[in-house]
């Protein structure tokens, strides 16, 4: 049996993602800040077929990491990290003349500096299981949108620390995953007021998701979209 680690599970494309594994009677650990919300994804994944630990917690806090993996230890094997959990940082979304120094760095505490920190913990029983870390990022890594600064920041540098644990870590898969705008309360935080009805579940996402790690192609960054068209 696989065991796959999964960070902000209570929503988004963690939750969808974490449920979709369950129906292929993957184990799960997964965590989120809330207890409620995490335990009612918990549930279902558990009535689907699945042993899940589920971990409320706060993916900053070292003891919370610690917990996570030392859960993921238990099961024999560590086979999938997703470093989902993330923070859009301060709303509405600021310019970087009027962004706080404080938020700026409560942002990179948390999308880049806990998802490091995890990785780093997970990485002996990754490596012992040639398993596969997926850091969920964003195109605002790349791109300059007005007023994402902060998490734009943030994500580039996870994407920076991935890029090279993969080349570091020749036995790891390790995937930079660009999901695109999916319809999420993260996005419509960073959109308030208007319709973001348009933009895919995150259920529609996790097929490009699975597939990457299913076909364990080489360590590199993936768009959903790229990967969706190469799969028609």
């Amino acid at each position: 049996m696989s065991t796959a680690l999964i960070t902000g599970a209570s929503e988004g494309l963690g939750r969808a993602l974490a449920l979709s594994l369950a129906d292929d009677g993957w184990e799960l650990v997964i965590d989120a800040r809330r207890a409620g919300p995490l335990e009612e994804v918990a549930t279902a994944a558990r009535e689907a077929g699945a042993t899940v630990h589920a971990l409320p917690g706060d993916v900053a806090d070292p003891a919370h990491r610690d917990a996570l993996v030392a859960a993921a230890e238990a099961t024999g094997s560590l086979d999938l990290l997703v470093a989902n959990a993330g923070t859009l940082g301060p709303t509405p979304l600021p310019s970087v003349a009027e962004l706080s120094l404080a938020e700026l760095d409560r942002t990179l505490r948390v999308n880049t500096v806990a998802q490091v920190g995890l990785v780093q913990r997970g990485l002996p029983a990754l490596r012992a299981a040639e398993g596969t870390v997926v850091v969920v990022t964003s195109d605002a890594a790349v791109e300059g949108y007005e007023g994402w600064a902060a998490y734009g920041a943030s994500k580039a540098a996870l994407e920076q620390v991935a890029h090279i644990l993969g080349a570091e870590e020749p036995s790891l898969h390790v995937h930079r995953f660009d999901p695109g705008d999916m319809r999420t309360r993260m996005h419509q935080d960073a959109f308030p007021g208007e319709d973001i009805s348009d933009r895919p579940e995150p259920e529609a996402v996790v097929p490009a998701l699975r597939a990457l790690v299913a076909d364990r192609r080489p360590s590199g960054r993936h768009r959903a979209s790229d990967l969706a068209e190469a799969a028609t």
